[in-house]
């Protein structure tokens, strides 16, 4: 009888699952880099789509090559009228994470040719997915209200159509420079959950629809990529500056986690969710105060006081729902933006993989029984 000799590490904790140049994390000093780059030098000098490029292509593209980057996204948006026709069938109950999951696979029936040494065959899929994710996310939204689809609008940037195709409204800039930022600061995080999905079905050699879709729904869970909508609901449900020490003291004796604090990774604040805050204070303070950052703020405190012994600080999750609300979107659409931006890092592991491609296979420690007797149907006992 074979035997496995092996530490189990539950969730693969620090376990290497591959090595990879494409971010770094030092979750002690607060250090987050994107292929080198300190994520506060993107945020504050770059754009989505450059850095998307920075992160799958592995180096900032000269100017003729992002011109060529930005304008094959821009005439790539628009998605097949059979997708959308599919999409409207969709129940209007459904969540977004769920229609884009399934539209993402539905790419692949178009696009369905598997060139996986061709490196036209990859530039043509990292472009249909970045330009058209977008656009399914949108569409989705206003049809499960029945109304159509707004067509993108090939005058506008990436992050500014967006916000027109949610709203058919011209987005205030500082929103729109804002939600670029925020895409920059959610695409890329090493070996996450959903990056790790991409890449075990990457490494089947299945097409990056298929990769794209796995990883969208990996990241739709709660405790990954849906935490953000629950900070939301959870800040909402406080109400009150006056109200947060008795919920952190419930939430403690009850020992029920407290959304959007704490991560696998980072022992300090997240670099992101510091970023977050300063993008939060500056929309608010054109657009208006929002009641709920208050509650956040005290929130913030209560638990560093709290927690902070423990390293349970703000993630990135924190944050981003309150600036997003206070554009007008929905808390629903929350992790579909997050799915937006991660795009280009899950886009940028498939391509990794390729490199040295080995199909992932694990092992487990079998903890079942041997040896059991077959009984028959008619011996058998109802056991709940």
């Amino acid at each position: 009888m074979g035997t496995t000799i092996c530490e189990y590490q539950p969730g693969l904790a620090n376990v290497p699952a591959a090595e990879s140049g494409i971010s770094f994390i030092d979750g002690d000093n607060s250090i987050l880099e994107y292929r080198g780059i300190a994520i506060e030098e993107l945020a504050k000098k770059s754009t989505f789509l450059e850095t998307a490029y920075l992160l799958i292509w592995g180096h900032f593209p000269t100017k003729d090559e992002l011109d060529t980057f930005e304008n094959d996204i821009l005439h790539h948006r628009r998605i097949k009228y059979r997708i959308r026709d599919m999409m409207k069938c969709f129940p209007e109950s459904g969540h977004p994470m769920d229609a884009l999951q399934t539209s993402a696979a539905a790419l692949g029936l178009f696009y369905s040719r598997r060139a996986l040494d061709n490196p036209e065959y990859i530039r043509a899929a990292v472009v249909r997915l970045l330009a058209k994710i977008p656009t399914m996310v949108a569409a989705f939204h206003l049809m499960r209200k029945g109304n159509d689809p707004i067509q993108p609008n090939d005058d506008l940037d990436y992050a500014t159509n967006f916000l027109y195709m949610l709203t058919e409204r011209m987005p205030d800039p500082l929103a729109a420079r804002i939600l670029d930022v925020c895409l920059i600061l959610h695409a890329e995080h090493t070996m996450n959950a959903s990056t790790f999905s991409a890449r075990v079905t990457a490494s089947t050699l299945t097409d990056p629809y298929a990769v794209i879709a796995s990883a969208v729904g990996t990241l739709a869970g709660p405790l990954h990529g849906g935490a953000n909508e629950e900070v939301l609901l959870m800040l909402e449900e406080i109400g009150s500056v006056k109200n947060v020490a008795a919920y952190v003291d419930k939430c403690l004796a009850n020992k029920q986690k407290i959304m959007g604090f704490g991560h696998r990774v980072w022992r300090v604040k997240d670099p992101r969710a510091i970023l977050l805050q300063d993008l939060a204070k500056q929309l608010f303070e054109k657009t208006g105060h929002d009641e709920y950052y208050d509650v956040a703020v005290a929130l913030e405190e209560a638990v560093t006081e709290r927690l902070g012994e423990k390293k349970i600080y703000p993630n990135v999750d924190f944050y981003s729902g309150l600036v997003y609300r206070k554009m007008g979107i929905p808390s629903d659409l929350f992790t579909p933006i997050f799915a937006i931006a991660r795009v280009a890092g899950w886009l940028a592991h498939w391509k990794e993989q390729l490199v040295e491609n080995r199909i992932f296979r694990p092992t487990q420690i079998y903890t079942g029984n041997h040896n059991s007797p077959y009984i028959p149907i008619e011996e058998r006992e109802f056991t709940k």
